[in-house]
């Protein structure tokens, strides 16, 4: 598969973990948005969030769960953003589900 995400899961392109389990791993954005701007992905490799189905939903709860676990192990206390792009219009960029945690200063609405 010529995924990047799933690359970087399973590590022939390198990053450093930020956060890792047996269903998913965040590591840093490379073109990062906010002084912290971390992404997390699912190590199954889901297109999109619109791809997901009905038994997807424990996996991507869980993917919330852990960006609410790095936004509070890094000290995210005055508030953080949690995005899942989806598709071109929703501007997903690279086609494997991953949530964007944003945080580390003031966020604006509405994003984009």
């Amino acid at each position: 598969m010529n995924c990047l995400f799933c690359k970087i899961v399973e590590g022939s392109i390198p990053s450093k973990a930020l956060y890792q389990d047996e269903l998913c791993y965040a590591f840093a954005d490379i073109n990062p948005q906010a002084p912290t701007h971390v992404l997390v992905v699912p190590r199954q490799h889901i297109s999109s969030l619109a791809e997901a189905t009905d038994n997807d939903t424990p996996l991507v709860g869980h993917m919330v769960s852990a960006a609410a676990e790095i936004a509070r192990a890094g000290g995210l206390s005055k508030g953080y953003r949690v995005v899942i792009n989806t598709g071109d219009d929703g501007g997903q960029t690279v086609d494997h589900l991953h949530v964007h945690l944003l945080g580390g200063r003031p966020l604006t609405w509405p994003p984009g």
